[in-house]
């Protein structure tokens, strides 16, 4: 069976996840089809095997049946050549490999910062990369869009790597697939979401043809190369997360990716401590796990809490209109605004096309479900009254071009604030936003919109209990602290000190670093590229710290261009100088000081010329710098200075 997207989850089981996800979805949402699904070919992992007793030679069996059973051999074998995905195997046991040789642990992305997570794990001729994330851009990264990983380290080992594989379906661990594709093209392994909005990307790219997915559940092991690597269960506050057991024959490494404790999840079931707790009985060479909370004490609440609070704030409003902003990708907290508003008596509208996009791909998938006659359109709002609205939008973050933040500013088409509506933040601010969110609701307020943002969202990291719980489950011989700022993994450093790890065992490492481990040391041994690629617009790594440079002074100072007119064969000004301000001063309220500007590049120019310098990079030295001099003097502002010399 050839498909875009294999699966090794049973065939029926999707087909009807999709037939229930139509029932309650208009068709301007159709997502691309639930991805197609190939039956479990295998329940056992190849490791070395223990000698066996021989066995009795096999019964002879009939012609008829012999010619049977040869008929189904063949189908098989063909099914197989047709797939060729890593066969779904089943769990292996470390103590049956024996622990050979050094592993090297590769982050190129997702320490020191939030976001931009991928890490590549080598062995010999294998490379095996986890994640593959953007970063946002800060404050200081002008114009900037997005921040992808550098990985010129793997494109001089592409012939090693063996495949990519996905934790789960967040930006900041997915969003860079479509850049790194068009550089490696690699085969990729998620579980079903995740696959799911991993091809909304790649089909915004025009990749979705290009690049071989293979989906996975929690518990299937999946070969590539030397690594074996299985998909564990876990909560975030986005479904279907997993972990990842990586085995490797230097030993075992687990990976926990973005990951909390949740006892009650809203879907799915709770995480699997005891697969953890069965991997640290057999033995865990390195543990990397989320830092993100690692400064919080004690436990992250469950998700349905925020259940409880949104039910409560909806009984609480009872009139206007109710818009909850929260991160796109919270699908579970998606699902509760949908729970709330429909026990209300409530419609549902969607803005925002990532919003829009994530949604449709989780209810055609089953992990969202939508009451008939629950979603209306944003042009239909204006024919429900305001006490039967509920929208969800995003903006929790303050972006600017967010459909909130176009709302709050007065800009967005659609959608205009009332004094009568009830704006509900259900996210907490990423590190770096705390001014963006801040303005977002100071211009909401001015409009006369009540504001809610307490007790309205639970974190999907893992708190400091929670980290050392998995620490004594996994009794790993080396901590290597990953997802965080600085101050994150040195705190998450210390936890792992306080659980008995040695100094020398646990790594604070940073982007680049070579670490190369085995049982018997560990050291960091090398670096390698990891800056990070700046995106503007559709350039990719067209705009570097020179350019970011330029923009800031002209962001903080403003620009001066000088314009002079020269004869071609003598030394005279034929024209100018003319000075042009932008960003500057206001010329028509500094007249005296552009007059003396000018009388300055005058003066510098004919010196200059009566020295017979006619070379134009020495006169637009001059130019820059006497001028520089002049305004520091008069003003101690410091623009830039772009001369300009023609010849007649």
């Amino acid at each position: 069976m050839k498909s875009d997207n294999t699966s090794v989850s049973n065939k029926t089981e999707g087909q009807q996840q999709k037939k229930q996800s139509k029932n309650f979805w208009p068709k301007k949402y159709s997502q691309p089809k639930t991805p197609a699904v190939i039956p479990n070919e295998s329940k056992e992992l190849t490791v070395k095997a223990k000698p066996q007793k021989k066995e009795a030679a096999p019964k002879k069996t009939a012609p008829a049946k012999a010619k049977a059973a040869s008929k189904t051999q063949a189908a098989a074998k063909k099914t197989q050549t047709k797939t060729a995905a890593p066969k779904a195997q089943g769990r292996p046991r470390t103590t049956q490999r024996r622990n050979t040789g050094t592993v090297k642990i590769i982050p190129l992305g997702g320490l020191g910062q939030i976001g931009m997570n991928i890490t590549a794990f080598e062995y010999n001729n294998n490379i095996l990369i986890v994640d593959c994330g953007v970063a946002f851009p800060d404050d200081e990264m002008l114009g900037i869009d997005l921040v992808i990983p550098d990985v010129t380290y793997l494109k001089e080992n592409a012939k090693k790597i063996k495949g990519l594989v996905i934790t789960h379906g967040h930006e900041d661990h997915i969003g860079a697939i479509p850049y790194i594709e068009k550089q490696l093209n690699i085969p990729v392994y998620a579980t079903k979401l995740t696959m799911g909005l991993i091809d909304n990307k790649l089909k915004e790219h025009g990749l979705l043809k290009q690049v071989k997915k293979t989906v996975v559940k929690h518990g299937d092991v999946i070969k590539l190369g030397v690594f074996t690597v299985e998909f564990i269960k876990t909560n975030h506050s986005i479904a279907d997360a997993a972990a990842l057991a990586i085995h490797t024959p230097a030993g075992l490494i687990i990976h926990t990716g973005d990951f909390k404790i949740d006892h009650t999840p809203l879907f799915g079931e709770a995480i699997d401590l005891a697969r953890f707790a069965e991997l640290g009985r057999e033995g865990v060479l390195a543990l990397m796990a989320d830092s993100t909370n690692a400064e919080r004490p004690g436990y992250t609440q469950s998700e349905k809490n925020v259940g409880k609070t949104l039910d409560s704030l909806f009984a609480a409003h009872p009139k206007g209109r109710i818009l909850v902003a929260t991160f796109a990708s919270n699908v579970d907290r998606v699902q509760q605004i949908i729970n709330s508003a429909y026990k209300h008596g409530r419609k549902v509208a969607v803005e925002g096309r990532s919003m829009v996009n994530i949604i449709a791909t989780a209810s055609e998938l089953g992990y969202i479900k939508i009451p008939k006659n629950t979603l209306i359109e944003t042009d239909q709002m204006r024919n429900v009254p305001d006490d039967q609205i509920v929208m969800i939008t995003t903006g929790s973050q303050g972006e600017t071009m967010a459909a909130l933040s176009r709302m709050a500013n007065g800009t967005h088409r659609k959608v205009s604030i009332k004094p009568t509506d009830t704006i509900v933040f259900s996210s907490s601010p990423i590190p770096g936003n705390e001014k963006n969110v801040s303005n977002i609701m100071n211009e909401l307020a001015m409009k006369g919109a009540k504001v809610v943002f307490q007790d309205t969202h639970v974190s999907g990291h893992a708190c400091r209990e929670e980290i050392r719980l998995i620490y004594a489950l996994t009794k790993p011989q080396y901590a290597i602290p990953v997802h965080g700022e600085y101050r994150h993994l040195v705190r998450h450093s210390e936890l792992a000190l306080e659980m008995g790890i040695p100094k020398e065992n646990v790594f604070v490492m940073e982007e680049g670093d070579v670490l190369e481990l085995n049982k018997k040391a560990g050291k960091v041994t090398g670096k390698v590229p990891a800056q990070g690629i700046l995106v503007d617009g559709l350039g990719i790594g067209d705009v570097g710290n020179i350019v970011l440079n330029d923009r800031r002074q002209l962001s903080q100072n403003g620009l001066i261009i000088v314009t002079v007119t020269l004869e071609k064969h003598g030394n005279s000004i034929l024209a100018g100088p003319d000075i042009v301000s932008r960003g500057f001063v206001y010329v028509r309220e500094s007249e005296s000081l552009m007059e003396g500007a000018r009388q300055v590049v005058e003066d510098a120019v004919e010196g200059c010329l009566t020295k017979n310098i006619t070379d134009w990079g020495k006169l637009k030295s001059c130019i820059r710098d006497t001028l520089s001099n002049y305004i520091w003097k008069k003003t101690k502002r410091d623009p830039m200075i772009l001369p300009i010399i023609t010849e007649v």
